[in-house]
C-alpha cells in the first residue's frame, strides 16, 4: 500500500553550513533528491560534469545556473524546470541568501 512521503517544503533549516542533499528515492536507473541551498554556490572553478541526465525544478527560492561556454546564467524561480544532459558542465553561481532555495532533482540514465 502506498504511504505518504516527506513534504518537500517542510523542516527547512534557517541556516546551513553547506548545501543539504537528501536522496528521497533511488532505483537502478533513477535517483530523486531534495536539495536545499541558502546562499550556497558551486566552488570557484568547479563544474558539475555528471554521467547521468538531471531534470531539476525549483520549488521555492531562486537560483542562477551557469552552463560552460555561456556568458549569462539561467535564472530560475519557483516552478521553473531545466533538463541538463549528461556531461553538460554547469555550476550554481547564485542562490538567494535570505531564505531557502529548494530544488527537486531527478537523475536518470
Amino acid at each position: 500500500m502506498p504511504s505518504l512521503g516527506p513534504n518537500l517544503l517542510a523542516d527547512l533549516p534557517e541556516t546551513l553550513p553547506e548545501e543539504l542533499c537528501q536522496t528521497l528515492l533511488e532505483g537502478s536507473h533513477v535517483r530523486i533528491e531534495r536539495i536545499v541551498s541558502i546562499g550556497h554556490v558551486s566552488p570557484d572553478d568547479f563544474w558539475y560534469d555528471q554521467p547521468e541526465h538531471e531534470w531539476v525544478v525549483v520549488l521555492e527560492g531562486e537560483a542562477d545556473l551557469l552552463f560552460k561556454g555561456e556568458q549569462q546564467p539561467l535564472h530560475l524561480v519557483p516552478g521553473d524546470t531545466v533538463n541538463i544532459p549528461a556531461h553538460c558542465q554547469h555550476r550554481v553561481v547564485w542562490t538567494v541568501p535570505q531564505r531557502p532555495t529548494v530544488w527537486l532533482a531527478i537523475f536518470y540514465g
